[in-house]
């Protein structure tokens, strides 16, 4: 392994085993996390009955004022939110986005069909992602998501971070966006948080075994390159059940988990979520 990739983990390490900075004093009634970066969640808190936009999204607002949005892998340095407090006022807040660096990480040893597909297969791969994405626009008013994520394994060596840039077997594709957790073949995986699966399919192409559960406000986690799935769209599950077995399924070199985490369509860092609260 090289440096800048350990003190990168290092770095994901630290965010993963010890959650975001405490929020900000509130603006006209909005209060969100002190520090923001390229990758992040971000749940701020505005007064009950505010209307807010941001970067052209109209966000959903809680009763008690709770909202979610996601920075996006190459985010800008400042993020504006526009505000339509209760008693008509408006007022627009920007926010600082730290730049984050990221490394080069090539990967050896991938089934060359899903690197290179022919013509057949890549008409698969589109379906099946088409497939994914519908499921990833629902939006439902569950707070699932407030009281943080477990890891959905323990003790797992971390062999890939958000954001590097890949190069498989040769091949420069897109940016790793998720977190690798390296356990061997059968491990099981847990929910990290309460949420409504909303696809489970055993056999993608890229993914293999792909498991997506929504924590409500467009927040999902997936779950991919799994040996056995436990769990079918439709079940609600809460923080620690079992959804299925760790593998090396799809486009896989090592046994491992794959969590991947969405607003939406935008892929954000596990790695940044915050710890549960209880």
């Amino acid at each position: 392994m090289n440096h800048a990739l350990f003190l990168h983990i290092l770095r994901v390490s630290v965010f993963f085993f010890s959650g975001l900075a405490l929020a900000s004093p509130a603006h006209d009634g909005l209060s969100v996390p002190t520090h923001l970066q390229q990758g992040q969640l971000v749940i701020g808190h505005a007064m009950p009955g505010s209307e807010i936009d941001f970067d052209g999204h109209k966000l959903r607002v809680a009763g008690d004022g709770t909202f979610v949005f996601g920075l996006e892998r190459d985010a800008p340095p400042a993020a504006t939110l526009t505000v339509h407090a209760p008693n008509g006022k408006s007022s627009s807040v920007t926010l600082k986005v730290d730049k984050r660096q990221y490394h080069i990480e090539r990967v050896e040893g991938l089934p060359q069909k899903t690197v290179t597909p022919d013509p057949q297969t890549a008409a698969r791969i589109e379906r099946e992602q088409a497939a994914v994405a519908a499921a990833r626009r629902r939006d439902d008013a569950r707070e699932d998501f407030l009281h943080g994520f477990a890891p959905p394994v323990q003790g797992a060596r971390i062999s890939g971070v958000y954001g590097s840039q890949r190069i498989d077997n040769g091949t420069p594709k897109a940016p790793h966006l998720g977190l690798d957790m390296a356990v061997p073949v059968g491990t099981l995986v847990h929910a990290p948080a309460p949420g409504v699966v909303t696809f489970a399919e055993p056999d993608l192409v890229l993914t293999g075994g792909t498991v997506l559960i929504d924590h409500g406000f467009g927040l999902s986690s997936s779950f991919l390159h799994m040996s056995r799935l436990d769990v079918k769209a439709g079940d609600r599950v809460e923080r620690g059940n079992v959804i299925g077995a760790a593998g090396m399924t799809g486009r896989a070199s090592w046994p491992h988990v794959h969590w991947g985490f969405n607003w939406f369509d935008v892929r954000l860092d596990p790695a940044l979520l915050p710890r549960p609260s209880r």
